[in-house]
């Protein structure tokens, strides 16, 4: 496995985005234990869903012979876009910040903070990683246009997720029920202005931190 990951120049990235995670993770034992509440240990699982699409881009960068195959490398790019929206989500996790007798705000903030940031860096490596794939079929051009598209498909998702709470497993689950919700904000649009104003906004936000996280990475 690590000469694989070395191999494919993905080594130092795993490493560290593993580290980050553990960090994560600690801090929010740590709160467990001091504080003696399981307030934010959900963060942990919500970080595991940020982490799948950067599992699901980093397979077809380690093992580039599945983009010969058309139907696997599909198959792959839907689960990929239906799980980014996890990687942004936990943003909206800073809702649950408040002032707690049990730990100082400033601890709480640093926590949230902490698993969004690494929860970002999941989704912003996995996109870029999805760029590199569609390189080999599309005209580099279009590139930019298509992650901003998938970043306001992703704000979407996000909505779908914290305001009607569905989650990616629902799509198996109950896909009649989230469908209906979904298509009904497509049918109906001005009756749901929270869904395209947080969409819209969202989406903005998101492109804005991409571009400059994509700016940064390039620069000399």
């Amino acid at each position: 496995m690590l000469k694989t990951l070395r191999e494919s120049s993905r080594l130092n990235e795993t490493l560290f985005m593993g580290a980050l995670s553990l960090f994560c993770f600690g801090v929010s034992i740590f709160r467990y234990v001091y504080s003696d509440t399981k307030v934010f240990l959900f963060l942990n699982w919500n970080l595991f869903l940020a982490f799948i699409p950067w599992a699901l881009s980093s397979v077809v960068v380690i093992k580039p012979s599945l983009k010969k195959s058309r139907g696997v490398l599909f198959f792959l790019l839907a689960a990929w876009l239906l799980f980014f929206p996890n990687a942004p989500y936990i943003l909206t996790d800073l809702f649950h910040l408040r002032l707690r007798s049990s730990m100082p705000i400033w601890f709480d903030l640093i926590l949230i903070l902490s698993f969004a940031w690494t929860g970002l860096l999941f989704g912003f490596l996995s996109l870029l990683d999805i760029e590199r794939v569609l390189r080999d079929f599309v005209k580099p051009v279009y590139i930019p246009f298509i992650s901003i598209l998938l970043l306001f498909t992703g704000s979407f998702g996000i909505y779908v997720g914290r305001f009607l709470r569905w989650n990616s497993w629902d799509i198996v689950a109950e896909p009649f029920k989230l469908f209906y919700d979904i298509g009904d904000r497509f049918v109906n649009p001005f009756n749901h202005p929270r869904t395209w104003g947080m969409t819209i906004f969202m989406g903005i936000f998101l492109s804005i931190v991409y571009f400059s996280f994509r700016m940064v990475k390039r620069r000399n």
